[in-house]
């Protein structure tokens, strides 16, 4: 907690490189023995993205405690994937499971925007000290610790509770593994099987190419809803919602212009009203405008009218090429189309 901070943060160490070649090979080496391997990370795998961790010597509460003020950080929203991060990506999508994620963010707990459906105020999903793990949350990774037989901990000083039980879950089980990658030196060091001092992003390229594994490109990846509702024979009311992964809700649009229609939709909902006589196969040009954060030019998404209903959108954004993709929902195997990027 904040309170136990000290003003001289702990020392931090770095391997010597001969001692994480030796290392990384051990922990490949249980990698690919492992039948259920479970990550658990912390504020230290971002730092590398220029968002400061919590007890390092620059961190958010040393610099508190020395009544220091912070003059360089990063605009979170901004934020790119670390390499740790995709190659954590890399790991789970050839079925290396990693299950527990516990990251720490400096929040209002309620935003400033409402819910686009209800109208009630939408709160995050951060967790601040002082606050409670999801019970679900906490559940499903004590379920997985139970199974892990490898767990790798990444950049976490492993203090805050009730988190940092999953590790020794895992480090305490005779038969399982616990390897810890952190500058500083953790509480539960003494139970861990391999024990890396470095940066997590030195740690993972190290394993993802001793594994012969590419660490994948960021991806942008948004869900969109369009709606078309016939109010008359010549009158339909178009509406464009941003959802996340389990439908709820999620502001990622600026604004949406519907070609031939005047009015631009700059506020949830993002409704058009549009006095056109629509057949079957009639194509509906909306263009999309992003936050930016990613610096995401407009994107032009043609809909088909097939009738009233909802069509789901899968939009991706390559950070790297600058492109927009977009996937329909139905016929995931083969309707993928490159969009045209208007910039």
């Amino acid at each position: 907690m904040a309170d136990s901070i000290l003003k001289v943060a702990a020392k931090e160490r770095r391997e010597a490189a001969s001692t994480m070649d030796k290392k990384t090979t051990a922990l490949v080496k249980q990698i690919h023995q492992s039948k259920h391997f479970i990550a658990f990370t912390g504020a230290g795998i971002s730092t590398s993205a220029g968002v400061p961790d919590f007890r390092g010597p620059h961190g958010n509460w040393t610099l508190q405690a020395q009544g220091r003020p912070r003059t360089e950080h990063a605009n979170t929203l901004q934020a790119i994937p670390t390499l740790s991060h995709m190659a954590l990506v890399e790991l789970q999508n050839r079925d290396f499971r990693a299950v527990s994620n516990f990251e720490k963010g400096d929040h209002d707990h309620r935003t400033t925007r409402k819910c686009a459906r209800c109208g009630g105020h939408l709160y995050d999903t951060i967790i601040n000290f002082g606050e409670s793990l999801p019970p679900h949350a906490m559940q499903l990774a004590q379920k997985n610790a139970e199974m892990a037989d490898l767990c790798l901990v990444l950049g976490s000083s492993l203090t805050v509770t009730p988190a940092n039980t999953i590790p020794e879950i895992v480090g305490q089980r005779k038969g399982s593994k616990l390897a810890i990658c952190n500058l500083q030196e953790t509480p539960v060091d003494g139970i861990s099987d391999i024990r890396i001092f470095s940066e997590t992003d030195i740690l993972m390229t190290k394993v993802v190419e001793t594994l012969e594994l590419p660490i994948p490109p960021f991806i942008l990846r948004r869900r969109l809803v369009v709606k078309v509702e016939t109010q008359e024979k010549d009158r339909h009311r178009v509406t464009a919602t941003g959802v996340d992964t389990d439908g709820t809700p999620m502001t990622f649009l600026q604004s949406v212009r519907l070609e031939g229609c005047r009015r631009v939709a700059r506020a949830e909902p993002f409704i058009i009203l549009l006095r056109e006589l629509l057949q079957s196969g009639s194509k509906l040009k909306l263009d999309l405008e992003f936050m930016g954060h990613y610096n995401e030019p407009n994107l032009e998404l043609v809909h088909k009218y097939d009738g009233e209903g909802e069509v789901l959108y899968w939009l991706e954004f390559h950070v790297q090429s600058g492109e927009w993709s977009i996937v329909k929902e139905e016929g995931l195997a083969d309707a993928t189309e490159s969009l045209v990027i208007k910039k």
